[in-house]
């Protein structure tokens, strides 16, 4: 959220379910909206005037069809509803293949590709960004992406992750895409920009 805040040309709104969240967003230069993913009704206030959606919210492993599903869903149908233009949803490497995870992901994974094909079949211009798993590591900003990258290392720090969130965004390389995301030695945007090659 704080990189979408200040970015030159976004305007950043974000969905707040705890208020001691709303604080946060402020602070970082966002409106903070409250709401829900899990109630339909809040979505459709949240959205009303957006352009795009970064879907990031998470369950934590508590409630993966409630959140990770079923609120992605949600958010499709609202961002339907209200005419946005742009989805980019966080998904999970493995999320195509969860049988190759350990057995406590594997609900997650199911829940996350579930979720990616709902959004996949909407007519939301879309891009699902699977990262690999996501590490408090400084950002490099350079990362790799592609479709079956190799895991031997997979982990992405958060603040490239959400660099590659936000640049998905006005990237049109990224638009019907689905791609992995590692740690890499490209910069974010030319990264992004190479997935048609």
């Amino acid at each position: 959220m704080k990189l979408l805040a200040n970015h030159p040309t976004h305007e950043a709104v974000g969905l707040v379910r705890k208020p001691a969240y709303a604080d946060d967003i402020a602070e970082w230069g966002g409106t903070p909206v409250r709401g829900d993913v899990t109630n339909r009704e809040s979505l459709d206030d949240a959205l009303a005037d957006a352009d795009a959606v970064v879907f990031a919210a998470g369950s934590s492993g508590e409630d993966v069809w409630g959140v990770d599903r079923d609120g992605a869903v949600a958010c499709v149908d609202a961002a339907e509803a209200a005419g946005v233009e742009r989805f980019v949803m966080l998904s999970a490497m493995n999320a195509d293949r969860p049988a190759e995870s350990p057995e406590e992901l594997r609900e997650y994974l199911r829940a996350k590709a579930e979720a990616d094909d709902y959004l996949r079949d909407s007519e939301l211009t879309y891009t699902v960004v699977r990262p690999g798993a996501l590490t408090d590591d400084p950002g490099t900003g350079r990362v790799r992406v592609g479709d079956d990258l190799d895991r031997t290392a997979a982990t992405i720090p958060r603040e490239d992750t959400a660099a590659t969130l936000v640049e998905a965004i006005t990237v049109p390389e990224t638009h019907g895409e689905t791609f992995e995301l590692l740690t890499g030695d490209t910069p974010v945007e030319a990264a992004l920009r190479g997935l048609d090659d």
